[in-house]
Parts: structure tokens; sequence; C-alpha cells
């Protein structure tokens, strides 16, 4: 097993930086639950300034964010519209089904996405025997759809149909951050035409843990009553909220890094036999690719990569890899060079 741990499994797995471990040393500190903790009340504010929103939640991970909005915006018996790969109906342990008796409707589209029409096609009509179209979900960007970018125009062209229809619209932001450094387009663009919209600490920021829940100053008042009862409010937060302001201070912009890493990982693949990844598909920090030509599963893919110090997750012939602040380009080469050598370990 090699010493260090080039860990491409995820952006989640990044490392809170020495300095963020000072600014949460540092932190002031009170009781959240109480309105009376300034750091958490300075991130909350920062976000919604962002954002746009009249105000904002700090809240433990993405996951609450998304189920806690969709229990507002839906009851039991209701559908929501989202692209099939969405984290919320793969990846959230069917919570949507459990805690707010919401079913997904999954729409096919290139790279996670899904067009105004697919959308317009997909609301039910009303009828006692329909479930009720309740609600139009965006994950920006599209996790499993490879880091694509919803473009600003789709998202407006979606926001003005959930308006026209009487819809709820909400953004998963998991990765919000990383397509406004990569497209160019404000946080606060991208968020205008949502009733509901959160931002990730956790993963390209480097935080250890949280996420920031936006919106109308009413809808946020329905979050709070939400995460008292689902055992979400804390007391000294500051010292996690501080992380957070740490990194929307100074994490943001370097995201573009993780970008050209990523793409640089992607370009490298190339080369190599057996693997295929579209290079052009890469946008943001994920890049998929597939090892159906190597004759080896992903299980013994990975195993062979975390053997030379390299952790990737994959299913199938699927692999993903996904760059953050703790992969320097130095690592990206040398998990292009671990992965050449478990390629011609197999061949011979």
């Amino acid at each position: 097993m090699a010493e260090k741990l080039i860990n491409l499994y995820s952006d989640t797995q990044t490392q809170p930086s020495k300095a963020m471990r000072l600014a949460m040393a540092e932190a002031e500190v009170g009781d959240e639950q109480r309105g009376e903790d300034p750091s958490v009340n300075r991130l909350c504010e920062m976000t919604a300034e962002l954002l746009g929103k009249e105000a904002a939640v700090f809240l433990p991970s993405g996951t609450m964010c998304n189920q806690l909005a969709i229990h507002i915006h839906c009851r039991p018996g209701e559908e929501i519209i989202a692209h099939r790969s969405a984290h919320i109906l793969n990846a959230e342990g069917g919570g949507t089904a459990a805690f707010s008796g919401a079913q997904v409707q999954g729409l096919d589209g290139p790279g996670g996405l899904f067009s105004v029409e697919a959308a317009r096609a997909a609301i039910r009509p009303k009828s006692r025997y329909n479930p009720q179209t309740r609600l139009i979900a965006v994950e920006q960007t599209a996790n499993f759809g490879g880091g694509t970018i919803w473009p600003l125009s789709d998202i407006e062209a979606l926001g003005a149909l959930a308006q026209q229809q009487g819809l709820a619209y909400h953004m998963d932001g998991a990765r919000l951050l990383n397509a406004v450094v990569a497209a160019g387009v404000s946080a606060k663009d991208f968020s205008a035409p949502f009733d509901s919209v959160w931002i990730d600490l956790s993963k390209g920021l480097g935080c250890p843990v949280g996420a920031v829940l936006a919106g109308s100053s009413e809808f946020i008042e329905e979050v709070w009553r939400l995460k008292q009862r689902t055992g979400g409010a804390m007391r000294q937060a500051g010292i996690i909220a501080a992380a957070g302001i740490y990194a929307l201070e100074h994490n943001v912009e370097r995201l573009a890094e993780d970008h050209d890493n990523a793409k640089l990982f992607a370009e490298s693949l190339r080369n190599l036999p057996g693997i295929w990844v579209d290079v052009d598909a890469v946008e943001t920090n994920i890049v998929f690719f597939d090892i159906a030509g190597t004759g080896l599963s992903a299980e013994t893919f990975c195993a062979a990569l975390k053997e030379k110090g390299v952790d990737l997750g994959g299913a199938g012939a699927r692999i993903r890899a996904v760059t953050h602040l703790d992969i320097s380009r130095a690592d990206v080469e040398a998990a292009i060079t671990a992965i050449r050598e478990v390629l011609s370990d197999a061949k011979a």
C-alpha cells in the first residue's frame, strides 16, 4: 500500500486546511437554536446575499436541505419532476417517499439534464386519478451526469414553466459554485428563478460538514420548524459555521483549479488502452470513464488502484473520479501513472 492516498473518490473527501481549522478554533459562538450564534448568523447572511434570497438556514447536510425543502413544497401523493439520475431519487434513501409521501418522476436527458419540453410533457393533467405535479427540481451541477452545468437559459425556461403551471421550483445546489466559476454566471443569477436553493460546504469548498438552504423569509421559518422536528437544530454551531465563512471567503475562485485538473485527468486517460472517456463532456470537477475495454471489473480496477495509493469509485465498467482542493496537478499525474501500471499488470 502506498504511503500517501490520492483520494479521487469524491470531493466530500476534502480535509479542512490549517487556516480553516484556525478559523474554527477562534470562532465566536452562541446558542444557534436561539439565534445567538454570531458565526452561524453571519454564514446565513452571507449565503442569502450570495444567492439573492431573503433568508437562509445552516443545516448539517445537503440531503437534509433537499428533504426539508421537499417536505415544505409537497404534500403526500404529489409528484416531483427531476432527472432520473437526480440525487433526490438515487442517493437519499428514499427520503422523498419516507418523509414527504411524494414520488419522483425521473426524466431522461443527456448529461443529467432534461429539457423544458420534457418537463412540460411530464406535468400531469389535473385528475382525481393522477398524482398532482407539484415541484420541478434541478441539480446543479448534475453529479451522476458527469458534473454537467445547467445553462442559465434552461434554468430560466424551466422557472418560467414552473411559474406558469403554479409549481414550486427547487435547486439542489450541491456543486452550484462549481457551475458559477466554470460558467462565469453569478450564483445570484443561477438562483433567481428558484423558490428554494442550497449550497454544500463539505464538497469543493473544503469544509468538514454543513450546507446552507435559502429562500423567502416565510419558507425559511418553515424550514426551522422542520429542522427542530428532525433533530437538525444545534447549539454552539459557530465552530463549524466558521469553516463555511472561511470557505466562502477563500475557496470559491480556486474551484477553477479543480476543473483544470479534471480536464487534465480526462485528457490523460484518453491515451490509455481499453479506457474510453468523453473529454469534451468534462465541464467541472467530475470525470466518468469506461473501463470495459480493459477486461477488468470496477471492483478489481479500484482495488488494484487503492493498493497503489489512488482511491476511485465505480460500478460495472463505469468509474468516477472527482478533483478537489486536496488534489494537485502532481497528484493527477501520479494517479494516471498508477492507472497505467494497473493496466500493464492486468495485461501481463
